[in-house]
């Protein structure tokens, strides 16, 4: 037997972290932060159950930090084994994690600055060095390599769609002349995204771990490309500047990859586009550098010489001062920065000075957790606080969910649908409680399958 616990995304979106114990191995399936709420990013200062020094191995789905962005922590208290993912997550997480730990080090330096946090003083999760220390750990493999941690176990990485380098991890046990296999979904993508793979069909789980972020929601019929030319020109003509927080790894790409396209074909004006993120510019160069890994328009488009993520008057700022100077910016440009959910980064600085305008547009282009920054001006509140002050939302506020990483419960379970056998157990992680509730249903009703929704700390044996 083997035993699975869940020590985050258990009842919540974020802080993904469940832990495998299998023919005398240790390993972790994520390490994510939790974001949020302050009740869920409070849990990032716990004692983690597990002493880290015990964990064997670290397996990444992929490199957003609501999945690998505990790492650097897991490090400095003790976690000193393997960290196995693909080739470009690796490269990310090297750049996300970097960049963590100087975001949570300068806010901690802000707090302690103006003085209100109510910690005396203000202390980060985890430094640059930590995070270095743990970049030391990683060997990355390929899609579809086998990696034996003995001669009966192998874990296999496939591609999830959800980001470059995003993977379904399976782990595959052998005993007595019989495999038996658990598979962790990660995020699940959807198909025909701009830049990415679809989704890989996978077969014969008996366990798997599945996320269920849009559980009881549906991507709209609309085309979330109409759609953001219908906003870009709008924000046009009513003579401001629209902003989009987005993530710096994946989201940006995509858009940048969208907003290219768009002008190539004149259904939009060419207007600067400031990429105002340190690590997303990083992470242009990681996409570029793996074209191999996309889909195949984004090859065709290569291939004819395009850079096919760099609109024509892209402007990227790396600097303070060169983020300083979009300040006077009044019209005519698109500002994308991070976080995605307005949680912290340089979007902060621009939605202070942007939200109160009512010719400017803020473009909410990805989910947005209960508790953030993002949820609260997409769900319509007209005072935001920010770095301790309030300011009114008089911007217009647009959506657009159609640019999503996540599928949703009907993509998912299409993608279910695939499968050659019914698992013994789906275990719903990675989602709101009436989200989890819907798609447990969905699941039931569609395949009769038994479905779990763990709680937070709860363990699970099986039969691998």
């Amino acid at each position: 037997m083997a035993k699975i616990s869940f020590h985050g995304a258990a009842g919540t979106v974020t802080g993904s972290r469940h832990l495998l114990e299998i023919n005398g191995h240790r390993l972790l399936i994520d390490c994510g932060m939790f974001q949020g709420r302050k009740k869920n990013r409070l849990k990032n200062w716990e004692v983690f159950p597990v002493t880290p020094s015990s964990i064997d191995r670290v397996l990444l789905t992929h490199a957003h930090i609501d999945h690998a962005g505990y790492l650097p922590r897991l490090v400095k208290n003790g976690f000193n084994g393997k960290v196995h993912c693909t080739h470009p997550t690796q490269e990310l997480c090297d750049i996300l994690l970097r960049d963590s730990a100087y975001l949570q080090e300068e806010d901690a330096r802000w707090a302690n600055k103006k003085g209100y946090s109510k910690h005396k003083p203000a202390r980060p999760l985890y430094v640059v060095d930590d995070a270095k220390a743990a970049m030391k750990l990683f060997e990355p493999v390929h899609y579809g390599d086998e990696l034996f941690l003995d001669d009966d176990t192998r874990v296999i990485f496939h591609d999830a769609g959800h980001l470059l380098g995003s993977s379904f991890i399976g782990i595959q046990s052998k005993k007595n002349g019989v495999n038996k296999k658990i598979l962790f979904s990660g995020d699940i993508g959807r198909s025909g995204r701009p830049l990415l793979q679809d989704p890989v069909q996978v077969y014969n789980v008996d366990y798997l771990v599945l996320e269920s972020t849009y559980g009881n929601r549906l991507h709209g019929q609309e085309s979330p490309i109409e759609e953001l030319v219908r906003v870009i020109i709008e924000s046009k003509e009513r003579g401001g500047v629209l902003v989009i927080p987005a993530f710096s790894v994946g989201r940006t790409q995509a858009i940048l990859y969208v907003l290219r396209e768009l002008e190539e074909q004149k259904k939009i004006p060419s207007m600067p586009v400031y990429v105002d993120s340190p690590m997303a510019i990083n992470a242009v160069e990681v996409f570029e550098n793996h074209i191999g890994a996309l889909d195949l328009d984004s090859k065709l488009a290569a291939l004819a010489g395009k850079k096919i993520i760099r609109p024509s008057q892209l402007k990227l700022t790396r600097t303070r001062q060169e983020s300083k100077s979009i300040n006077q910016i009044e019209k005519n440009a698109i500002i994308i920065s991070a976080s995605g959910m307005a949680v912290g980064g340089r979007i902060l600085h621009h939605l202070v000075h942007r939200l109160s305008d009512p010719r400017n547009t803020i473009l909410i282009i990805g989910y947005q957790a209960m508790g953030t920054r993002g949820r609260r001006i997409l769900e319509g509140e007209k005072k935001i606080k920010i770095h301790g002050r309030m300011f009114d939302v008089n911007a217009k506020v647009e959506s657009i969910t159609g640019f999503s990483g996540h599928a949703d419960y009907n993509e998912i379970l299409a993608w279910m649908m695939g499968f050659n056998k019914p698992p013994k157990k789906v275990f719903l992680v990675h989602g709101e409680p009436d989200a989890q509730e819907y798609m447990a249903n969905e699941i039931k009703k569609t395949f009769n399958w038994e479905t779990v929704i763990p709680a937070q700390g709860d363990s699970f044996e099986i039969d691998m």
